[in-house]
C-alpha cells in the first residue's frame, strides 16, 4: 500500500509535471519523512502549497525560483509547524494573499475547547475557504475539498487542470497519518478517508512522499487499515487492557519504543472514536491516562 520510492534534491526545484514544481524542505523526521515539499502551481502568475517551516534555506530556494515571477496566492492544508509558518517571510517578500479553512484549531478553539500546542497559532488566512469553493488563478484553477481528522483545518486541493489533488497530510503515499488529540479527531478522519473515496481524483500529491497514482487502492487501505486497529484496540480493552501506555506495546508490536509516545496518541484517538460509538467508557483518568473498560462489561 505505501512506497517509499522517492527521488530529489533538498533546495533544488523539481519539475514534476507541466504544471507543477516542488522544493523540498530540509526538516526529516519520523513525522516528515525526508522534509516538507512545498508545491508550486503554473507559471508567470504563480501559487504556492504550503510554503512549509521557517527553514532559511528552504525559503530562499523558493523565492530565488520565483525571482522573476509573480507569486499570487499562498494556499495552505492546516496549520501544523512543518507547512505554514514560513508564509509570513513568502509574504512579506512577494505580497501574496494567504488562502486556509482558518487558524488553528478552527471549529475547536472558538467553542473554548483546548488544542495541542506545537502548532502555528499565528497562521491567519487573508481569505478564509470551505469546501467546494474555487479559487482561480491565471492558468489553473483549484477546488477546495475539506478534510478534517488530522487536524479540525485540514483542507485538500484539486488542480482540476490536472486531475490531481494536493492532500497535504490527510493523505501519504508513504506512511499512514498521525491523528493526535484533542485537536486531531479519528472519526472525523475516518468520514473524510470516505469523501475522498467517492472522488475521481487521477493522482495524490501529499506534502511529504511520493506521489499516489493508484488513489482508489491507497483509500482502500488507509480505511481497511483504520477499521482493523479500531477492532485491535477495542478486543485489547475487552481482555483487560485498561490504559494507553499498555495498549501500545501489546498492539503495535514491532514499533521501535522511540516511536511508542506518538503510537499512543494514535491509540488515544481510536480509543475517543470508540467512546463516541458508546463501545468503551472511561472509568477513572482522564486524557492519555485515563482507563477505559467496554461498556457492555461494566466497570469490573
Amino acid at each position: 500500500m505505501f512506497s517509499q520510492d522517492y527521488s530529489f534534491q533538498y533546495a533544488t526545484v523539481e519539475i514534476l509535471t507541466p504544471m507543477v514544481r516542488r522544493v523540498v524542505a530540509r526538516n526529516p523526521s519520523p513525522f516528515t519523512f525526508y522534509g516538507t515539499g512545498t508545491f508550486i502551481i503554473g507559471h508567470g502568475d504563480v501559487a504556492i502549497i504550503d510554503p512549509g517551516p521557517e527553514i532559511a534555506e528552504h525559503i530562499e530556494t523558493l523565492l530565488h525560483a520565483l525571482r522573476n515571477e509573480t507569486v499570487t496566492h499562498l494556499l495552505v492544508t492546516h496549520t501544523h509547524l512543518d507547512h505554514s509558518p514560513a508564509c509570513r517571510t513568502v509574504k512579506a517578500a512577494t505580497g501574496a494573499t494567504t488562502f486556509g479553512y482558518g487558524p488553528h484549531g478552527s471549529g475547536r478553539y472558538q467553542r473554548g475547547e483546548t488544542v495541542e500546542e506545537g502548532a502555528d497559532w499565528e497562521f491567519i488566512p487573508d481569505v478564509a475557504i470551505r469546501h467546494g469553493d474555487i479559487i482561480d488563478g491565471k492558468g489553473w484553477t483549484f477546488e477546495c475539498v475539506f478534510t478534517p481528522g488530522h487536524t479540525s483545518n485540514h483542507i485538500c486541493f484539486h488542480l482540476c487542470e490536472e486531475g490531481a489533488l494536493f492532500t497535504g497530510d490527510h493523505v501519504m503515499g508513504w506512511s499512514s497519518t498521525i491523528v493526535s488529540p484533542p485537536d486531531g479527531d479519528m472519526g472525523l478522519y475516518l468520514n473524510s478517508l470516505h469523501g475522498l473515496r467517492y472522488r475521481d481524483d487521477a493522482s495524490y500529491w501529499p506534502t511529504h512522499g511520493p506521489q499516489v497514482t493508484d488513489t482508489r487502492r491507497l483509500i482502500n487501505g488507509l480505511i481497511g487499515h483504520r477499521l482493523r486497529r479500531r477492532e485491535q484496540v477495542l478486543c485489547a480493552v475487552r481482555d483487560g487492557t485498561r490504559r494507553i501506555q499498555d495498549l501500545v506495546p501489546k498492539i503495535y508490536i514491532e514499533l521501535p519504543t522511540a516511536m511508542h509516545p506518538a503510537a499512543a496518541r494514535s491509540v488515544y484517538s481510536t480509543l475517543i472514536w470508540l467512546a463516541q460509538e458508546e463501545r468503551i467508557e472511561v472509568i477513572g483518568g482522564s486524557g492519555i491516562d485515563a482507563e477505559f473498560v467496554p461498556i457492555n462489561q461494566g466497570g469490573g
